[in-house]
């Protein structure tokens, strides 16, 4: 029996940055994948496509105060608590100040807010200046977690959960955790990533990570860059995004009366000790494996896969494999968020399992979009769009650079 339980979550991705308006546009197949315009790109430049997150107008969150906003100029900040905020209204939770030592933060990112101490440092190139005090600050991924623990006044444990990809999954992970140590009644989880930043853009495309620009392509829309486990898959699409999910022990949600979004019945963590970017079939069917027999369920019971499926040649096969191992070939249904949202790093898989929550309460699996089948991966991957279907049991995959693996077994809440 699942005794952590998700009370609350919100996010922010390419389709909006309003959660019902993103998952409405996923349920229809919609893309958030367009040209790149976050900075100024030539001919040369050899990607020229993203999944950007819109501004929003800070005036209209009151605690998002400009003023000191203008101290703390990368985005991750202002999403993070964002979507933070918006979190703890959905969960209807107060922190108060009787309940603060309780309530811990696992909030965290992968790439941080290098865009900060970047900018500085090409100003002191260019102007001889020196940076202003708070670019280092900006640039410290655990900063993220502090910012967010002043905001809701939160002072129990706190960490930064640093696992590439699969940052947002990890978090949720550590947070269970703590409430199962007893160290914590309510968690805050999650994970926000702005990488479009011209050298982390322009390094995931040199290493043949990121879907590259092809002149005798120029016809191809934008949205259909993504296109995980598909035969003409060329990589991931970097995008932009942030999701807080908020984690409770069983017994505080009853206590306090908390509806519960989903329960968190299993999960597990592997590496793979094998190469930084390739991904290993062995520890990461053990990591799914782990998740399963923790949820006390059998494979069978899994209605359905919610999948890293970042759209590389590589990386897709082995997570294929995988789970044609673990499910003996009959592998249940399989949704690639990543075709809608392209790859938000760190923030993807929060992200993706608030889309694998919602799909669990409204009995939709969500489309993987842009799909052409691979003769070497034989499996359903919901192409036709979305479908009606009862989930009780769904099965989260997230895999990260350095071989981390986290895989998490959503409940439905009954």
């Amino acid at each position: 029996m699942a005794k952590s339980v998700v009370v609350g979550y919100d996010a922010v991705s390419c389709l909006g940055t309003n959660l019902n308006d993103q998952w409405n546009r996923a349920v229809r197949g919609e893309s958030g994948v367009g040209l790149l315009t976050r900075f100024p790109v030539n001919t040369d430049f050899p990607v020229h496509v993203a999944g950007q997150v819109d501004e929003i107008d800070a005036l209209s969150y009151p605690f998002l105060k400009p003023r000191a906003l203008a101290l703390w100029p990368s985005p991750i900040f202002k999403y993070a608590m964002l979507v933070v905020y918006r979190a703890l209204e959905n969960s209807k939770i107060e922190i108060t100040p009787k309940l603060a030592p309780r309530v811990a933060v696992t909030f965290s990112s992968a790439v941080g807010g290098m865009d900060t101490l970047l900018d500085a440092d090409r100003r002191m190139i260019s102007e001889g200046k020196l940076p202003p005090p708070f670019a280092n600050p900006n640039s410290c991924i655990n900063m993220v977690a502090g910012k967010i623990s002043i905001l809701t006044g939160a002072t129990g444990p706190i960490t930064s959960t640093i696992t590439a990809c699969a940052t947002g999954l990890t978090s949720v992970i550590v947070g269970v955790m703590l409430l199962e140590h007893g160290r914590a009644d309510l968690v805050i989880c999650g994970a926000v990533d702005f990488a479009l930043v011209k050298p982390v853009v322009a390094g995931f495309a040199t290493m043949n990570g990121a879907y590259r620009h092809r002149p005798e392509n120029d016809c191809e829309a934008p949205s259909k860059a993504s296109r995980p486990f598909s035969v003409d898959r060329r990589g991931f699409v970097i995008s932009e995004g942030a999701g807080a999910i908020i984690i409770a022990s069983k017994d505080f949600a009853n206590a306090h009366g908390l509806k519960v979004k989903a329960h968190i019945a299993g999960w597990s963590m592997t590496s793979d000790a094998f190469h930084f970017v390739a991904p290993k079939v062995g520890t990461i069917e053990r990591c799914m494996t782990e998740s399963i027999e923790d949820s006390g369920i059998s494979p069978q019971e899994i209605d359905s896969v919610n999948a890293h499926a970042a759209s590389t040649k590589v990386g897709d096969k082995v997570e294929y494999d995988a789970l044609k191992k673990l499910f003996k070939g009959r592998v249940p249904p399989v949704s690639a968020n990543k075709s809608l949202i392209g790859h938000a790093m760190g923030a993807s898989s929060a992200i993706e399992s608030i889309f694998a929550m919602e799909g669990i309460q409204n009995n939709i699996l969500l489309p993987t979009i842009n799909y052409n089948p691979d003769p070497e991966i034989d499996m359903d991957c919901v192409p036709e769009g979305a479908r009606n279907l009862n989930q009780e049991y769904v099965l989260k995959n997230s895999f990260g650079f350095g071989g981390c693996n986290s895989c998490v077994v959503f409940k439905k809440s009954t």
